[in-house]
């Protein structure tokens, strides 16, 4: 009986972790230690056919890097622990039959608004309705996110830079790591990851007001984009690769000590590099990468 009881409470107590708003915490935290666990044993293998689009080799990670492999493990692990933390603690769940009606609702009000300047057709001013609020403005919020991610990690990450005292006492902290490698993308001081990561990513969440699945996708295709950007690999086929010019390649240089006053932007865009005259030369990289193969 006893038992029972406790049982009963403790059920009451834990949440459930498979709604929206709590999977768009942990599933993002997850898949960065599954997606980096396989470019480390990719790294430790050495496959011939891969090593040939390693941005650096193994020599140079182990006598450039300034930086343990265990310290990486502990730091990223102790910031996300308090990403998941601060996540919990603003986090509202919302029953899942309360955000379908309001999605309903929503789409009800579009399609009358539509009908009442000139549509005649109703299922046609459904039909534009419904890809209005499944389709068209998540796809905005998205982007707009995207965006205001980019903006808020240019801005941090430049100042980083440009004031001694912020370098010296937290960003110098990812600067340890000369030849990046997945593990590494958040490696950072736990006040600047706490700043530039969880803070950002949560502000577009809350100022887009998109939902918690669309948040979950964010989330997690922010944190692939930032592992792809550190991996140590440049394969012309990945997609991340080719449809962003802010690539591993890209982030690379920031990590030199050539390039360390250029390319501040991350995850997603150069937009503000090019805008703001800190992207690095292409040319330069060019004779850079002709003078290393000779």
């Amino acid at each position: 009986m006893m038992e029972s009881y406790l049982s009963q409470r403790l059920a009451t107590k834990l949440p459930d972790m498979w709604t929206d708003e709590m999977m768009a915490l942990w599933v993002p935290i997850a898949i960065y230690w599954i997606q980096c666990s396989l470019f480390e044993m990719l790294m430790r293998l050495k496959l011939p056919f891969f090593e040939k689009y390693r941005i650096h080799s193994s020599i140079d990670r182990s006598n450039r890097n300034r930086v343990s492999f265990a310290n990486v493990l502990y730091m990223v692990a102790l910031q996300h622990v308090l990403q998941f933390i601060f996540g919990y603690f603003l986090l509202k769940v919302e029953d899942p039959a309360s955000r379908a009606l309001k999605t309903s609702l929503a789409i009800h009000n579009s399609a009358q608004w539509i009908l009442a300047h000139g549509l005649t057709s109703t299922q046609l001013a459904r039909n534009i309705a419904w890809a209005l609020h499944t389709l068209v403005i998540p796809a905005l919020q998205f982007v707009t996110a995207m965006f205001m991610i980019d903006t808020h990690q240019y801005v941090l990450h430049r100042l980083g830079h440009t004031s001694k005292f912020l370098y010296k006492h937290f960003h110098s902290h990812h600067h340890r790591l000369y030849v990046p490698y997945a593990f590494g993308a958040l490696y950072n001081h736990p006040v600047e990851g706490f700043c530039l990561d969880t803070v950002g990513a949560g502000l577009a969440y809350e100022l887009t007001g998109m939902s918690p699945r669309l948040g979950l996708i964010l989330f997690t295709f922010s944190n692939l984009k930032t592992i792809n950007d550190h991996c140590g690999y440049a394969f012309p086929w990945d997609p991340l690769n080719v449809c962003f010019g802010n690539n591993g390649v890209y982030h690379d240089i920031h990590h030199q000590p050539w390039g360390i006053k250029k390319n501040f932007s991350q995850p997603f865009f150069t937009f503000w590099d090019r805008k703001l005259g800190t992207e690095f030369d292409a040319n330069e990289l060019k004779k850079r990468t002709a003078l290393k193969s000779t």
